[in-house]
């Protein structure tokens, strides 16, 4: 048995989704040979995956997203390859009291962990990206790497995404040397452009405060960064804003695209490859996924989607478990899915449900086996 699931978010870790999972499998079969690989599709729970892998914790002390210090952690390997984790330093938990900041949230704290990562060592850097609470086009990220942004009077423009309208000049020249040197692949299950009706303030601005006058005004800030940044590196900037991936993070996937040469990949394709899915994979003879919620989103490159896929394709059976179930037993299995296990067939109330998911999962998981392992 192979359990690869997501965590269950706001009650368990995929590291304690694996621990329930077996525990539940093994009371229906004793001494049941398992396996787990906690999976991530780039977004939170990313760098625990990777720590629950085998990389190593490193901790950075770096600018929260109202400019309060936070201390974010990254994962590294022992050849090279970091796993950097962007809402770790720039996220919507970091905001104090949680307390909206859409038109002034920086990602600078990003640039300042990747920054982390290059000086820990890093050559291969997987760029988790989501869970933002900016919509700053990674500008600020960018600056904290090197690259400065000035106004007509030759200062540096504010933080966050609104004073971008102010941004006369862009220079990229003092980026990092070593980000030319790295490979970095920007790791999201986002595939939205810059701007635009399916921009990143449209789409997500609202989610992190913005209202409907606060979205018109970052949208237009994010097409005249990219029109500036069109003058100092030339086409390719216009060509990334409306590139795939663009729009993840509040735009941060087009400052990693344009500044720092990053390959956009499904989140969840990188990295099961970074977690040795594969291998796990080829020892299996059946797989559980799973996460908090299965519903429309996880058809759109969420794990439990990317892992269904891969084990169908290697002719193996996958269940999923998961705190509620809003798909169809047609679109599960479509998706390669043959059944899915909701805590909530098990506890309606959702409030009791996440606060006893472990116990309910591991019910879940015993009532699993006695379906396809008995």
């Amino acid at each position: 048995m192979l359990i690869a699931a997501d965590k269950f978010k706001g009650s368990l870790t995929a590291v304690e989704v694996a621990e329930h999972v077996t525990a539940g499998l093994r009371r229906t079969v004793p001494g049941l040979e398992v396996s787990a690989v906690p999976v991530a599709d780039g977004g939170d729970g990313t760098v625990a995956a990777a720590l629950a892998a085998g990389f190593t914790r490193h901790e950075a002390r770096v600018t929260g997203p109202t400019g309060v210090p936070v201390t974010a952690i990254f994962a590294l390997r022992g050849d090279g390859t970091a796993v950097v984790e962007m809402a770790e330093a720039s996220g919507l938990q970091h905001l104090p009291g949680g307390a909206f900041a859409p038109l002034t949230a920086t990602t600078y704290g990003t640039g300042e962990l990747l920054l982390a990562a290059l000086d820990a060592g890093a050559t291969s850097i997987v760029f988790g990206v989501g869970g933002s609470a900016t919509t700053d086009g990674g500008a600020g990220m960018l600056a904290a790497l090197g690259a400065r942004f000035l106004d007509a009077d030759g200062e540096p423009v504010a933080p966050g995404g609104g004073p971008l309208r102010d941004l006369a000049t862009a220079d990229l020249s003092g980026l990092d040397p070593r980000l030319a040197r790295a490979t970095i692949v920007l790791a999201s299950d986002v595939d939205n452009p810059l701007t635009g009706p399916k921009g990143a303030p449209a789409v997500y601005g609202p989610q992190k405060g913005a209202s409907e006058e606060d979205v018109a005004t970052l949208d237009a800030a994010l097409a005249h960064y990219a029109e500036v940044l069109e003058r100092a590196v030339g086409p390719k900037a216009a060509e990334h804003a409306l590139a795939p991936g663009a729009g993840a993070a509040g735009g941060i996937g087009y400052g990693a695209l344009v500044g720092l040469d990053a390959d956009f990949r499904p989140g969840i394709e990188v990295m099961l490859d970074v977690l040795g899915f594969a291998p796990a994979l080829a020892k299996a003879t059946f797989v559980i996924t799973g996460e908090g919620s299965l519903d429309e989103q996880t058809l759109h490159g969420k794990a439990p989607a990317g892992v269904a896929a891969a084990a169908r394709a290697a002719g193996l059976d996958v269940v999923a478990v998961c705190g509620r179930l809003q798909l169809s037993q047609e679109a599960l299995t479509a998706a390669g899915i043959r059944r899915a296990y909701a805590l909530t067939d098990l506890e309606s109330d959702p409030a009791r449900c996440m606060a006893e998911a472990g116990p309910l999962l591991e019910r879940a998981a015993a009532q699993l086996a006695r379906d396809f392992l008995v």
